[in-house]
């Protein structure tokens, strides 16, 4: 049974995600289709068991009523049917219940905010990398989790509040009016008071909410930053800075927090007040009319037990609208991050790049990183398929970001770039970087096992293809003897947050087992041995040359051992190509190649990249 409700709604929709709209209902509407015939049956659900409840209180008084005026030996003759309609509806009330639960913890509550999470996370990893480079990973990952669950919250909760209130408080109204239209004054008035004391307090809760969700988002991001770099704070002996930094947001976090107890004790003790009022407002009222004979007893009962049951209803509901808001906080914090357009996207029915042989141009291309100056400008260049290009220059000079743009992590701002005549801008992203393998300086491994990394240049190689690259990087030798805190070892043992239980030439040397499974026909090496010794570099040099073979290379060259082995050599100074020819042809020209090689020293250039 808890299974086929389980199984109701799909946590995981196959369909691909597209912009969230960026205003709350629209937001909240986007990430709720499919669920919504089963918030519909929920909500039915409720609304019965409210009616039913409401009923059972005038049913309540009615007994009082009987049990005063009837006799007890014609009692049950007289009301038995009535007796036993109540009993039935008694008996299914928990029925009623067990299915409205079933429906809410089995098929809603997990599977739905687990949806929302699976569309944004989906959406978010086709984000640009500027995208992530203006936010800390630890602050996006809490707003995708924090934004699920509180749409769940915002959507079950408007439902909940709204059914009650028109079940109870109008139930509620037409009972004591049936029983005289003076018992129900002082509910009316009530309702009106109540009102303006949610139309007061809710807002202001929703914005203190609002502002403590995203207060929180930053001390998190905070925290997370400080153990993501937890090498550099240790080498830098910066550990009390970093607590300072941390204590700041938490600071930040706290007030808001403040801000938020106060109205909730303002709220509790005005709440407090109303109810009272109402609660000796009907009792006078009504023991008045008793005493007049205008009031039965039994309407007396059902009006009392009503305003009690009310009293705490209201409080119910009072945190379920504050919670509304609290949410909807949360969730307008999250649309500011999650509801962003693609920077980069595919273009409408774009095909797949084909890479028959490997040419690539750079047209006239202009990028600047929308500031309107001086990165790239009017660079073209031609690189011949299976043609070797080491890139050389100063810091700043656009070597990398060169590269991205070849990568498309940014879309240009003028001319094209074209693999083999075909536009990248018109071609779909994935199968463009399907033919570019890349080897980075500061190669960065997922938190998995050895295994894992080096499948991740192609996942569908068998352990045997796996291995080989592993030997041909001369990663083989120490894998074996690796292990982590689980008892895991070998090709199983994870590597931890971005390879931090491996040294940097470990690290570089399973990158460079990855790219060469990948084995693509375009290869972009940004100084792959630099983390290694000589030795080690030495021993990988002739596999290095082996992987090249047949690919088109673009190297950002720093080292000997890389500039040896291009082709051609382009040097690059502000955006902008000034120099290209072979090693010895530059020194003849005693431009700024020969300048960064007379500084060079121990086989590198001083040319940062």
């Amino acid at each position: 049974m808890f299974s086929w409700f389980e199984r109701r709604l799909d946590p995981f929709p196959p369909q691909e995600p597209t912009e969230p709209p960026a205003t709350l209902t629209g937001f909240c509407l986007h990430y709720t289709r499919g669920a919504w015939p089963w918030l519909a049956v929920s909500a039915l659900l409720m609304a019965l068991i409210a009616v039913a409840e409401v009923w059972l209180f005038s049913f309540l008084g009615h007994i009082v009523d009987w049990l005063s005026v009837q006799d007890r030996d014609s009692f049950l003759q007289a009301q038995g049917w009535q007796l036993a309609g109540m009993a039935a509806v008694i008996m299914a009330l928990p029925l009623m219940v067990m299915l409205h639960s079933l429906l809410n913890h089995q098929t809603l509550m997990g599977n739905y905010p687990m949806r929302i999470r699976w569309m944004v996370h989906r959406y978010l990893l086709r984000q640009s990398m500027a995208f992530y480079q203006d936010e800390f990973a630890g602050r996006i990952a809490t707003k995708l989790m924090q934004t699920a669950l509180a749409v769940r919250e915002c959507v079950i909760k408007l439902i909940d509040v709204l059914n009650y209130v028109l079940v109870y408080f109008l139930g509620s109204l037409a009972i004591m009016a049936a029983a005289d239209w003076r018992l129900a004054m002082p509910l009316l008035a009530w309702l009106g008071l109540y009102l303006l004391m949610l139309r007061h307090f809710v807002p202001v809760m929703g914005r203190v909410s609002q502002e403590q969700a995203d207060a929180r988002s930053l001390m998190t991001g905070r925290i997370v930053d400080s153990y993501t770099n937890i090498q550099t704070v240790k080498l830098f002996s910066h550990a009390q800075r970093e607590a300072t930094y941390a204590r700041e947001g938490m600071g930040g976090f706290m007030t808001t927090v403040y801000r938020q107890m106060r109205l909730v004790t303002q709220l509790n003790t005005v709440l407090y007040l109303l109810n009272s009022a109402l609660l000796l407002a009907v009792g006078g009222i009504g023991i008045w009319l008793w005493l007049g004979g205008e009031l039965a007893v039994g309407a007396l009962a059902a009006a009392l037990g009503l305003v009690l049951r009310l009293s705490g209803m209201s409080q119910w509901i009072m945190w379920e609208v504050s919670a509304l808001f609290e949410n909807i906080g949360t969730v307008k914090d999250g649309i500011g991050s999650i509801s962003l357009p693609h920077v980069v996207d595919d273009a409408p029915g774009a095909p797949a790049l084909a890479v028959p042989a490997g040419g690539i141009r750079f047209e006239d291309v202009s990028f600047h990183y929308g500031k309107g100056g001086g990165v790239i400008e009017g660079l073209t260049l031609d690189i011949a398929p299976g043609e070797k290009v080491g890139l050389v220059g100063r810091s700043g000079a656009g070597k990398s970001t060169l590269v991205n743009l070849l990568l498309r992590f940014h879309d240009l701002e003028g001319g094209r770039i074209l693999i083999d005549g075909q536009d990248i801008a018109g071609v779909q992203q994935d199968s463009l970087r399907a033919h570019i393998g890349m080897v980075t300086q500061d190669t960065s491994l997922l938190h998995r096992s050895v295994r894992e990394n080096i499948l991740y240049g192609r996942p569908d190689a068998g352990d045997d293809a796996m291995f080989a690259a592993a030997t041909q990087a001369r990663a083989a030798d120490f894998i074996p003897a690796l292990a982590d805190n689980a008892g895991r070892r070998g090709y199983d043992a994870h590597v931890g947050e971005r390879g931090v239980k491996l040294s940097g030439g470990q690290r570089q040397r399973i990158a460079i087992a990855r790219v060469m499974l990948k084995d693509a026909p375009i290869l972009i090496l940004d100084e792959a041995t630099s983390a290694l010794d000589s030795e080690v570099e030495a021993a990988i040099q002739e596999n290095l040359y082996r992987l090249m073979a047949g690919k088109t290379v673009i190297a950002i060259a720093h080292r000997l051992s890389t500039i040896a082995a291009m082709d051609r050599l382009v040097v690059m100074d502000q955006g902008r190509i000034v120099e290209v020819g072979s090693h010895d042809a530059l020194i003849a020209q005693g431009g700024i190649y020969a300048q960064l090689w007379a500084r060079q020293s121990g086989g590198f250039l001083d040319a940062a990249n």
